[in-house]
């Protein structure tokens, strides 16, 4: 058993390292796979609906490509303008901020703290808005670059599909084949461990699409509704960003105050204020206790914290590579650290020196 452990532990310190020296040349592959990995149920309904195997690969493929195209298309240059725009006017909403923060507070301020607190407070703002959009370039950039220092975005977008469609053409041999290298007496747990982690991925990914798509909607709708300057792409960058738990709705939410204060204050006080306030504090009740819980549910076994640790840190080492590998990877160690810590709560190791009797070990 060390001899394996060791064996192991060597393999995967192997496959991290190559995917480390390898990540702007795998990112087409490895995007491939995942597209052909969310898109084999499809494919498998199509069969029995009496498609072949290549048929359907085909027409899932040419439906995605077409889709891909009307939102470059159409997408893309609308939603570049809109945030251009509000890169543009973030200096005038923050100095907006800054006087509505000096009128209001600045009395109090100053007799609590004395005459300089307000100028040191107006600077220290200054400042961390300044650092914070550069941690998020240099966030940015470093995906950019981490992603694209090999291939274009155009050899992307073509090797990507092409990948796809044929590991969507050979999927259920590959997983054959796969499950035949499995030694026979280790397949049931194997098989398992791999039903489980099946589960815990799409079930996180396509539910929490999902969550994006819906959320995003309402609020996107609801920002609108209230006349808020960019209120649709708030909206859906809250949407977008919801994949990370509690993320989304606190940059939106946060966004789009700020920009309600810049833009109401104080002409229209506090009611449209409240009902921007009001559209967050309605889609988070919606997300928390109707949304998530039925399309997400509790089975996908993926604390909020570990998926944002999961995100930050594959984000951080491998670009957008390593966006796409978080969530597999993390739902994978979920399972397999559960499946570990059961076989060590009913193992001898655990029950040495206790006179209570082992149960009976799963096979």
């Amino acid at each position: 058993m060390r001899g394996r452990a060791v064996i192991g532990c060597l393999a995967l310190g192997g496959v991290v390292l190559l995917l480390y020296l390898l990540a702007d040349v795998m990112l087409p592959f490895v995007a491939g796979l995942a597209l052909a990995y969310l898109l084999d149920p499809l494919a498998d309904r199509l069969e029995r609906l009496g498609l072949g195997r290549l048929s359907a690969s085909l027409l899932i493929l040419a439906m995605f490509v077409v889709a891909l195209v009307v939102a470059l298309l159409i997408v893309v240059p609308l939603a570049a303008n809109q945030i251009a725009a509000l890169v543009a006017t973030l200096p005038g909403m923050v100095a907006r901020l800054q006087g509505i923060l000096t009128e209001r507070a600045g009395p109090l301020l100053q007799r609590v703290g004395g005459a300089d607190v307000l100028t040191d407070l107006q600077s220290s703002v200054g400042t961390l808005v300044g650092q914070g959009g550069t941690w998020f370039l240099a966030f940015l950039k470093s995906l950019w670059s981490g992603s694209q220092a090999l291939i274009s975005i155009a050899s992307l977008l073509v090797v990507t599909p092409v990948v796809a469609f044929y590991l969507l053409v050979d999927w259920d041999r590959m997983i054959a084949a796969l499950d035949s290298w499995v030694p026979p007496r280790h397949r049931p747990v194997v098989r398992r461990l791999g039903r489980e982690i099946d589960g815990a991925i799409t079930g996180f990914v396509r539910g929490q699409t999902l969550v994006c798509l819906i959320l995003g909607s309402f609020y996107a709708v609801g920002l609108f509704a209230i006349g808020l300057n960019f209120g649709v792409l708030i909206g859906l960058i809250a949407g977008f960003l919801t994949f990370i738990p509690y993320v989304g709705t606190l940059t939106g939410f946060l966004l789009s105050v700020g920009v309600a204060l810049a833009q109401f204050w104080p002409e229209s006080d506090w009611l449209h204020i409240g009902l921007t306030i009001g559209v967050f504090v309605v889609g988070q009740f919606l997300e928390g206790n109707i949304i998530s819980p039925k399309l997400v549910g509790e089975s996908v076994g993926l604390h909020p914290v570990w998926l944002m640790f999961a995100l930050l840190a594959f984000g951080s080492l491998f670009g957008f590579l390593g966006l796409l590998l978080a969530v597999p990877v993390a739902a994978s160690i979920g399972v397999v650290v559960r499946f570990a810590l059961g076989r060590y709560l009913q193992s001898p190791l655990y029950y040495a020196g206790s006179p209570v009797l082992l149960p009976n070990r799963e096979t």
